[in-house]
């Protein structure tokens, strides 16, 4: 997470959504930086615990902006991750299971170790399901984010890939896609209204 007080703005950095990246880029930029474990705080502890000590801190009141993947294609990244050699023969490695395996892990109601990966929607929304981000970027539409960031930060932004999953063949069977999504629902629900307003929502009032 990347907060600019003087642009009032804060990155929050949604996993596997190329947050590694945008951190190299904005980080030295930004007037806080939440790294390692706090890096990916989501946005509900934010609005919870961070925006408020802004505000009696500093007076000052940030927009928050995010990125959501393709649910699918996010789901993959982490797969793809825990194949690392690094992580083999751990509890999180995914090295000896198909991505089907991987998927069907992740949507169980109670997830093993190597499938607790979180959501995109839980990261983005309260505890009743609205979205806590001002301003919402499909990761496949970089160049309206990049300019948003460009605009509101005064530079022009570009990002050099980092932190990149292996290239590794991960197909999905229909019958597991159908799991996935009857498990969540509401993942698949935002990202289509993501996707039908071209990439990008603004929740801002």
């Amino acid at each position: 997470m990347l907060i600019f007080a003087e642009s009032r703005l804060t990155y929050l950095a949604v996993p596997k959504t190329g947050s590694t990246a945008v951190e190299m880029a904005l980080r030295p930029r930004a007037e806080i930086v939440f790294a390692k474990r706090r890096k990916h705080m989501n946005a509900r502890r934010f609005q919870s615990k961070v925006a408020p000590f802004l505000e009696q801190t500093f007076g000052i009141e940030t927009e928050t902006v995010a990125v959501m993947r393709d649910p699918v294609d996010q789901i993959r990244s982490w797969y793809k991750y825990r194949r690392r050699d690094e992580v083999a023969g751990q509890p999180r490695s995914t090295d000896s299971m198909t991505f089907d395996t991987f998927v069907l892990a992740v949507a169980a109601e109670s997830p093993p170790e190597f499938a607790n990966i979180g959501s995109q929607h839980n990261f983005l929304t309260d505890s009743k399901g609205r979205v806590q981000v001002d301003h919402l970027f499909a990761y496949e539409n970089q160049p309206a984010f990049l300019a948003f960031l460009s605009q509101r930060l005064g530079f022009e932004v570009a990002l050099k890939q980092k932190n990149v999953s292996p290239p590794i063949d991960a197909p999905l069977s229909e019958a597991t896609l159908t799991v996935l999504k009857a498990a969540r629902p509401e993942e698949f629900e935002l990202y289509a209204q993501l996707m039908s307003a071209g990439g990008r929502l603004d929740f801002r009032v």
